[in-house]
């Protein structure tokens, strides 16, 4: 199966909502969405077939020198394919490429799968927030410099 990265876009937002409620326990609405992309701070990438559906998106906050993570997710039908990887790999090239130098985001501490990804892209841990998520998880707050 032929897949292909490009920017999110104005449109997206409705199918990326509906997507998200699929991945996430706690997911944005569409109108969050609509909100997030309206800031002039906010990109994203979308991950799609060539049927153009969409498997997976990833997207940040960045102003100046430094970007938050926001949401990355894939399909659960899709996951193990490497296409969290690239996802991640698009943002942060282009991150570094508007003169980004760090990186930032929270994960679950649970998360093994999401914290290998970002480990093995060179992110650290930088403190652990304790009873974070609405279900009293921990969230690990992690970073990346992009220098």
């Amino acid at each position: 199966m032929q897949v292909s990265l490009r920017f999110f876009a104005r449109g997206d937002e409705r199918r990326v909502a509906e997507l998200e409620r699929l991945c996430f326990s706690e997911p944005w609405t569409e109108r969050e969405w609509q909100e997030s992309a309206a800031r002039e701070d906010f990109f994203g990438l979308v991950l799609e077939d060539e049927k153009g559906t969409m498997l997976g998106y990833a997207c940040v906050y960045a102003l100046y020198e430094s970007a938050e993570l926001l949401r990355i997710a894939v399909l659960q039908s899709e996951r193990g394919k490497g296409y969290g990887a690239r996802l991640l790999d698009g943002l942060l090239k282009e991150l570094a490429a508007r003169g980004v130098e760090q990186i930032f985001l929270e994960v679950r501490a649970g998360n093994l799968p999401a914290r290998r990804l970002y480990e093995g892209r060179g992110f650290s841990l930088l403190r652990e927030r304790k009873k974070y998520y609405h279900d009293g998880e921990n969230a690990l707050e992690m970073k990346k410099s992009l220098l």
